[in-house]
């Protein structure tokens, strides 16, 4: 598999890393995906039980991550709403975590902090201007997510085709691209389109180290094409696995629900934690990419990761 600056940047073998899916991305997870060759990332709420505590969780988490991996891995970290996020910045810090990666929030407010302790810095876009502030604020590269990404999603709509080489023409940092990336196909496609690695997030659900309950895992597995759903565009756009709940919020907005009441149905996020982590998929939301109609078996993180190296050169000979 071609070796790219990602591979450089964040001193990994192969240019992947694995999302920081908000409740499942643990760091037995993570361990596997760095021990792997790719770079695995911790979620601070990874985990956690009702009423937790994300600071002492996010420790215990990258406790375990250091004892299962001596390679680089990452932390994930929403800035957005999160009142505990000065203190997880510190954790991230004062850990000598490698690499921490940012979203939903202005990059400028912690790339520095970052970047004096010696931390590299991935930042989050779904367009290109946020790309361009990113690059402007620091960061060392840029995550360029389209829409087909499970989870928050922007408000523009841009697919991973459109979005990925746009960024690529418009900053000179490494992008990765993300949405819709599952084998080694995706990644060819991905290095083509310009980007320099790939996050893939759906994919690492159905692994045996996720810390996704086995009835999430097993949805994923037997996921169509057409099982994914977006919802919430007053919101925030979010893409989950079509239930009840993604049929409830649908007839809603084309009722013409308020925000006030989407958000009052949805409530914070305990939808999310009880369909992914506690395997409710009736009340609970599943966040899963359009990419899951793919997926066919659980396997482990280390098999995702060798099954699209030996693939990859296959691939780029069919194109000759």
């Amino acid at each position: 598999m071609k070796k790219t600056r990602l591979c450089d940047l964040l001193a990994i073998q192969y240019p992947i890393i694995q999302g920081g899916m908000v409740w499942i991305a643990g760091a037995e997870l993570a361990a596997a995906v760095s021990n792997a060759g790719g770079l695995g990332l911790i979620s601070p709420n990874a985990g956690m039980s009702r009423g937790g505590d994300q600071i002492e969780n996010l420790k215990k988490q990258i406790a375990i991550a250091k004892g299962l991996t001596s390679k680089p891995f990452g932390v994930n970290l929403p800035i957005m709403n999160n009142p505990q996020i000065e203190e997880l910045v510190d954790v991230v810090i004062k850990a000598k975590v490698k690499v921490a990666v940012t979203a939903a929030g202005n990059p400028a407010l912690y790339t520095n902090r970052f970047k004096e302790a010696g931390v590299k810095v991935l930042h989050l876009v779904a367009a290109v201007r946020h790309a361009q502030s990113a690059e402007k604020r620091g960061v060392d590269a840029v995550i360029a997510e389209g829409y087909e990404a499970g989870g928050h999603n922007g408000l523009d709509e841009l697919t991973t085709m459109t979005l990925v080489p746009q960024v690529a023409d418009a900053v000179s940092i490494p992008v990765v691209a993300a949405g819709g990336i599952a084998d080694a196909r995706g990644v060819v496609a991905a290095l083509a389109l310009g980007a320099d690695g790939v996050q893939m997030g759906t994919r690492f659900v159905a692994v045996s180290e996720s810390a996704a309950h086995q009835n999430f895992k097993d949805a994923v597995v037997k996921a169509n094409d057409t099982d994914t759903a977006i919802t919430g565009r007053k919101l925030g756009p979010t893409r989950i696995l079509k239930n009840p709940i993604s049929s409830k919020l649908l007839e809603m907005e084309a009722a013409g629900a308020s925000t006030e009441e989407l958000q009052a149905f949805i409530g914070s996020q305990s939808r999310s934690r009880l369909g992914q982590f506690e395997g409710d998929l009736v009340d609970g939301e599943a966040y899963c990419g359009a990419i899951a109609g793919m997926i066919k078996e659980i396997k482990t993180a280390a098999e995702i990761i060798q099954g699209i190296v030996a693939e990859y050169d296959k691939v780029l000979e069919n194109l000759k």
